[in-house]
């Protein structure tokens, strides 16, 4: 009974999204690629039920998140409906997450190809009994040709790493370059080096880009200029409203928008949600941003 609940609220939400253009439309598919793609931070899987994760035993790494629910992440990303998405926040082997390979799980569970970057690799220790990874991913309906994750410079060593994950991908015919990012969430000075790299880097890049992330920034930040120098934000040209994303919980309203698609300018944007349902409040602690958008042949 919850799972078809959930399911009849997101359908609502993408017959609304379909209205106003996000699937492609008979005509189209002779000068233009239309896809659906969407930024999504599911905080390794761990949600906001209201539960005590026992504590681990002496010398042993964490149990499991008690709220950790892989399969209902899935579950979001499935009715959204996005063809090609970005995940932040993804592990893989920690005992937080039940030693689980999350990119791959989810790949198989939506039936999607995986791309796997990891800002974080770890040996065993306290956080698992094997070597683990965190990081971004990004999953595809359509073949992934190429996968590479770039480590990003931080001002302080003492500073989380974060990285830039991007695949080639062809959709009908198409090549389009898709790139994933997550942006240090406590330095302004490490957003501003880390945006500027990302800026040199997709600068050169022949096919359309469509950047997706979580940049820790709100639109004003002067993080941020490099990109949107470069890029379309999607929420600018296709939202309706603040298109704030976090936080994302039962009974809160988000008052912030950090999370991203950005487009080339040969790419158009045909609509943009941040999708807020019962799920998505439980679901992580950020909300998905999904853009329509559609790639030039």
């Amino acid at each position: 009974m919850r799972r078809w609940r959930v399911l009849v609220t997101v359908a609502v939400l993408w017959v609304a999204l379909a209205i106003v253009g996000l699937q492609a439309q008979p005509g189209q598919q002779g000068r233009e690629r239309r896809l659906v793609v969407a930024s999504y931070n599911i905080h390794h899987g761990s949600g906001n039920d209201e539960c005590t994760t026992p504590p681990a035993e002496p010398g042993q790494p964490p149990n499991p998140d008690c709220s950790l629910d892989l399969g209902r992440i899935a579950q979001v990303i499935r009715a959204l409906n996005a063809e090609v998405i970005g995940l932040q926040e993804v592990d893989r082997f920690w005992a937080r997450s039940g030693d689980v390979d999350q990119p791959r799980a989810l790949a198989r569970m939506l039936h999607m190809h995986p791309c796997y970057g990891a800002n974080l690799d770890h040996p065993a220790d306290s956080h698992a009994n094997v070597p683990h990874q965190y990081g971004t991913a990004i999953l595809s309906r359509w073949p992934i040709h190429g996968c590479e994750n770039t480590l990003l410079p931080r001002t302080d060593p003492g500073n989380e790493q974060r990285g830039l994950l991007e695949a080639r991908i062809t959709v009908r015919g198409v090549r389009l370059h898709f790139a994933n990012t997550h942006l240090q969430h406590d330095s302004v000075d490490d957003r501003i080096v880390q945006a500027q790299t990302i800026a040199d880097r997709i600068a050169t890049v022949e096919e359309p880009v469509i950047l997706v992330g979580d940049l820790n920034a709100i639109p004003t930040e002067e993080s941020l200029p490099p990109l949107f120098g470069l890029l379309t934000d999607a929420w600018v040209v296709g939202g309706d409203g603040d298109g704030f994303t976090i936080p994302a919980r039962p009974g809160v309203l988000p008052d912030r928008r950090i999370d991203y698609v950005l487009v080339s300018p040969s790419v158009s944007v045909h609509a943009a949600i941040v999708a807020i349902t019962d799920e998505t409040r439980l679901a992580s602690d950020h909300y998905p941003v999904v853009a329509g958008i559609a790639v030039p042949r």
